[in-house]
This record gives C-alpha cells, structure tokens and sequence, in this order.
C-alpha cells in the first residue's frame, strides 16, 4: 500500500486510483521502444514503482516466502470474493497504441483477456495511423463475438500533450492517458485502461468489479470531471513542477505523481496481485503465494521476457501461451448474451449451414466461406518513397519455404509485400527467423503479413490478394516465392515500365519468361547469354517443360532467345505466365485453393479485360528444386480432388459469361482440354 506522503514515483496499482476520478483503472507501463507507445509510464528500474516496502523489508500487506512468517498476505484469495458484474454488463477497456510492434503485443493482451472473459468488451483503441491499419484489418477478420472496436486518432490527442517535455522513450504516446476524458465519448461512465505489456491471468470482470467500492457520484465522474475542469487541473498543477523538473522521465506518471501530491485523499490502493510487476528491481513475489493468486503480469522492464525474476520461467511460460495460442479458438460465443454479430457474420453462418458435408467437394465449399485472420505489416516497415515506375515483388508462402527469404532479398533489391500462411506459434518462429538474419532484419522495405491458418486447404489466391492489396509502389510483379529473379531484374523492370509508357498508354501485363533448375546448388546466372548457355548444357530448363508445357508454352522461348525488344503474345488455354501490372489490376480469385488453375484463371481474366502480353527480352526468373506441397500431392492421388477442381473451373466460366458475355466464349476451351496438372 502506498503511503499518504509524497510518492517519488506512482506504481500502476496507485495510479488506477488517480484514475477512478475518471472512471480509470490503470494497470501496466512500458510502451515499445523506437518512439512508438503501448503506454506511458515509468518501467520498473525505480525501486518506488513496486509495493511500498518498510524498514522491515517486507511490502506492507503481504505474506513472506520461502519459509518466512506467514502475514497479512496481498493476495486476491485473502480479500473476501466479491461479486462479479452481471454476466452480460459491458465492459470498456481503452489502450494507447502505436507502432508495428506495440500491435503485436496489442494482441496477446487481448488473447489473455479473451481466454478468461466472461462478459462483452468494448475495446477503446488510441492509435496512431500504423496500428490503426493492423488493428482493424485484423478485428475485422477475427470476427471474435461479442467485442466493439471503437478506434481514436492519437494525432487529435498530440497538441494536448506535445507542451510537456519528456525523456521517456515512449515520447508523446507516454503521455496521451492525461488526455483521455476528452477523446473518449461523453455518455462512458467508466473504463479499464491498460498498457500493452500486461497479461491477464484472470477474467477482467473481477477487475470491473471493483468500481462497486465506489459511491455513485465517483461512477458519474466522466461528466463532473469534464465540469469540474480536469485539463485545466492537471496542466495548472504539470506547469508548476516543470519549473524544477524541467522534463518528464516517466512520461504520464511524473503528472500523475504531482496530482496526488496535492490530492494525496485520491490514493485507493489495489491488491498488488493486479499488478505483479517483473522488473529487475521489483519484488513480485511479495504479492502472490501461488499461482491461483496472480491476476495480471506485468512486464514493465525494458528487457521485457529477458527480466531477471525469482518466477520469471513461470511467468514467461504463461505470457507465451498467449503469445503462441490459435487466437481461432477464441471465436466462441458468450452463451446467454444476446450480442449483435461482427459484420458478415450472420451471413457467413447462413451460408455454411447451407452447404452439404456429404458433398464430395465440401471442403473446398467451406474454405472458400473461412475468413482467415489478418495481420498486416506484421514486422516493421518503412513506405517506399513515390516513383512513378516503381515495382513491388508480390508473393505468398508457408513455413516451410521460410528459407528462400534471404536469397531473394539479395536478389531483389526493391520493395516486396509477402503473405505468410502460419499459425499463431509459427508466427513467433518467423519472428526469431528474421531476428537471426542479418539480410531479413536490415530490409524495411520488405511488408510481411501474417494470414492465420484456418482449414485443410492451401488458400493460395487468398494469400496473393492480401500480399497484393498492400502493395504500396504503381506497379507489382506477380511472382512465386520458390522463384529466384534476375539480378538485374527490379531496375530492368522499372527502365521497361518507363519505355513502354505502361499504364499511360498502354494496357499490358510484361511477362517475365521462367525457367527452373533441378539442381540444389549452382551458379546463379548474372545474364541472359549465361542463362542461355546453363539452358544448353541441361543445367536449366523452362519452366515445367516435362511436366506441363503448356503452362508457359505461349511466352515462346525459341523467339525469346533471339529477342531484343518486347514482343506481343496471344492468350492460350492454361497459360500462367508471372507477369508485371498495375496495382489495381484484378485480384485472383479466391475459390481456387491448394493446387490447380490459381494463376490461369488470373490470367483469364487480364486477356478478358484487354491486357496486352508483352514478353520482355531481357528479364527472367528462375525456380529452385523443393519437395511437392501437400496439395499437389493431393491433386496428383486424388480423383476427387481433381474432380472438384474441374468443378471450380465449371463455375468459373459461368461467372465469365455473366460478367463479359460472348467475348467470354473463347475461354471455354481451357476447359475442354485433356485434363492434367496446370
């Protein structure tokens, strides 16, 4: 418990009561680092921020450990239970973010609030334009029940605060708590705001619960506070002591400190369980004798999982398992509370119950109903600045091609956007896999977005929609990630771009002919006349010449040897080239998954909108060996499997006809062919 004298430095458990003038709770501290926030606040280098210990050595209220005398233990099972709120009573909680990686920890938050939540959340989210991109795209996919995302723009909260001078690293987003009542709406009574570096370990509700030891006038402080002139207290009081301390050093809580200096009357202490504190300097286990105790860990040291802490493998075991765990399974319904469904849920579950399991295609029928989750720019990453020709190298992969990233950042100098297939601990692994590299961890033009696995089936045109979508440069090549581009190839492409005056005059797709070796290792050619010369001695081979030539037969590879400048090529059935377009070109479509047709049907569609084929002399790419995917072994072994892409292909005629009537009669021939592999 925190003494009524002047406190050098307000711990979060001290803070929440400052806060209930507001209707607050405020647990957690440290914000991500490189100026972007998960919160404000000091971390947990100042003895001050932990439990008030005594000459004694011994936090008032708390029981000693490892055979010290039993006392007045600060734990939640010492305290008599208080009552939950009503089951289906909302409850708001707010959070200031900011940045790629403070998202991320935005969300095992949230999966640790999810796993033990027992009533609705409101999550009021304060961000910047970066999070607020992720965090929506990803709510919106989740489509988690009963949860409202309510999103507030931190740059209107910037002015409020950008007078105060301020060390913490988090800088201005450190602040933007002392501006919260007047960005979050008028009627909201009250709200639980929590940084982002804090797991729960129990249902938020026991949390809410506490407002009840509060009379109804402090319920209703929102709207008093706002009367009463909140801003105008907290900057009187801010202004006083930056005459001496001249700057904050930790962030909101240096304000916060000063307030209750001159209110120490607004001091209700919590039990310390809510915030059990892992820094190097803090001593958690004063709060808890065993783990039922424990109600939310906060990691409020600089070293975050690295903290030095007599616990600390327990504790990091817990926030992992959130970290790791398949957020699909947090879908669930609260059972008794009549909640409105995310958006297109309604008619996702409409759609689903129509479908027939007898089916033999109902696998492919449910996946192409599965809304994957998203997460998007997943690392950091820096926008490429604007060029009226520049290209975006667009793919997708899964784990297992994971190695291929470091060779085609060497190839490929310019910016990428690439969809990662994966589960939530694959993303971890993918997360360690850069941070090993020094080739993956120096590229900021490189935009990794997480699609979160979710079905049997690959949904490959998915993933290149989402990689696609984000791509932020005029131009994009359409490539696969098993292919390895001409060294030379990002600043051909963008000289060609500029000569052909594609997009400004010109409606084409520049094909980059393909070729693919059988060999794990050799030398990567530096130019056409030493590809051509690899290609003679059957060190290189067109692409998938002995398994389907007509894939890429149309490119014409005897003329392409002797080519200098671009050439026309017709449209033929099954032909897939990878080719260049403009962003907006249109998307894949997504009915086709795992192997088969993916790329054909997108080439079928730029012939249907009138993209010439430009075949460019001087480009290649080349495809590296690897073991088949599951879902060509599928294809290849399974009557069924390929019986149902034959009726994908069906379908997808019919919707050609429908949008582009008999110009879309000339397609029908690609579905008359002897069927194969394509």
């Amino acid at each position: 418990m925190l003494p009524r004298g002047r406190p050098r430095a307000l711990g979060a458990a001290a803070l929440l009561l400052l806060l209930l003038l507001v209707g607050f709770f405020r647990l957690g501290g440290d914000p991500e680092s490189r100026g972007a926030a998960g919160g404000g606040g000091a971390g947990g280098l100042d003895p001050a921020l932990t439990p008030h210990v005594p000459p004694d050595g011994r936090p008032r209220g708390t029981a000693g450990l490892d055979g010290d005398p039993p006392g007045d233990h600060n734990r939640s099972g010492c305290h008599p239970p208080r009552p939950r709120p009503p089951k289906c009573e909302l409850l708001h909680v707010a959070i200031v973010c900011a940045g790629h990686n403070s998202s991320r920890d935005v969300i095992t938050l949230v999966k640790s609030l999810l796993f033990y939540r027992r009533n609705p959340l409101h999550l009021h989210l304060v961000t910047d334009s970066v999070a607020r991109n992720i965090l929506e795209t990803l709510f919106q996919t989740w489509m988690v029940p009963a949860v409202h995302i309510s999103f507030y723009d931190a740059e209107e909260l910037k002015p409020q605060v950008s007078w105060i001078p301020n060390k913490h690293y988090s800088g201005l987003y450190g602040l933007m708590k002392l501006a919260l009542p007047g960005v979050l709406p008028p009627h909201l009574a009250r709200v639980i705001v929590l940084d982002t570096d804090v797991t729960f370990a129990s249902d938020i509700a026991e949390l809410w619960a506490l407002f009840a030891h509060f009379s109804g006038v402090i319920l209703l402080q929102l709207d008093r506070l706002r009367q009463a002139g909140w801003e105008k207290t907290w900057r009187q009081i801010a202004t006083r002591e930056l005459r001496t301390l001249l700057a904050t050093s930790l962030a909101d809580q240096d304000v916060f400190n000063a307030v209750i200096k001159e209110h120490p009357g607004l001091v209700w202490p919590l039990p310390c369980v809510w915030n059990v504190q892992l820094s190097d300097h803090s001593q958690a286990e004063h709060c808890y004798l065993e783990a039922s105790d424990l109600k939310v860990i906060h990691w409020n040291s600089p070293k975050k999982l690295r903290v030095k802490n007599k616990h600390v493998a327990f504790f990091r075991s817990l926030h992992l398992t959130f970290l790791e765990y398949d957020g699909n399974l947090l879908r669930r319904e609260l059972f008794g509370c009549s909640s409105p469904l995310p958006p297109r849920a309604e008619q996702l579950q409409l759609a689903l119950a129509q479908l027939d399991e007898e089916d033999a295609c109902f696998q492919f029928r449910q996946q192409q109903l599965t809304v994957h989750r998203v997460h998007l720019t997943f690392l950091p990453h820096e926008l490429p600045a604007p060029q009226p020709h520049d290209v975006t190298l667009v793919a997708q992969l899964s784990m297992d091609r994971l190695q291929m990233l470091e060779a085609l950042c060497r190839h490929w100098p310019g910016p990428m956007s690439l969809a990662l297939y994966l589960t939530d601990a694959e993303a971890q692994q993918f997360l360690r896999f850069v941070a090993a590299s020094a080739v993956l961890s120096a590229r900021r033009d490189v935009a990794y977005h997480v699609v979160y696995r979710d079905g049997p089936l690959y949904p490959v045109n998915q993933l290149r929609n989402v990689a696609l979508a984000q791509a932020l440069t005029p131009y994009v090549f359409l490539s696969d990630i098993d292919f390895l581009p001409a060294y030379s190839l990002y600043d051909y492409l963008r000289t060609s771009i500029e000569q052909l005056e594609l997009g400004s005059r010109r409606k084409a797709a520049l094909v980059v002919p393909a070729f693919e070796t059988l060999h794990y290792r050799f030398g990567f050619p530096s130019s056409k006349a030493e590809l051509l010369a690899l290609l003679d001695s059957g060190s290189l081979h067109t692409f998938r010449y002995h398994e389907w030539p007509r894939g890429h037969a149309p490119t014409d590879y005897a003329r392409w040897r002797e080519a200098r400048a671009p050439y026309l090529v017709q449209w033929a059935a099954d032909y897939e080239p990878y080719v260049v377009v403009p962003r907006d070109c249109p998307h894949y479509d997504p009915r086709f998954m795992g192997f088969g047709w993916n790329k054909v049907a997108h080439i079928v569609e730029l012939d249907a909108q009138q993209y010439e084929l430009l075949v460019l002399p001087e480009a290649f790419i080349v495809h590296l060996p690897h073991t088949p995917s599951l879902d060509i072994s599928r294809f290849r072994s399974s009557p069924a499997y390929r019986d149902c892409l034959q009726a994908l292909k069906d379908e997808f005629h019919q919707d050609l006809s429908r949008r582009y009537g008999a110009a879309a009669l000339k397609y029908l021939t690609a579905l008359q062919q002897p069927r194969g592999l394509a």
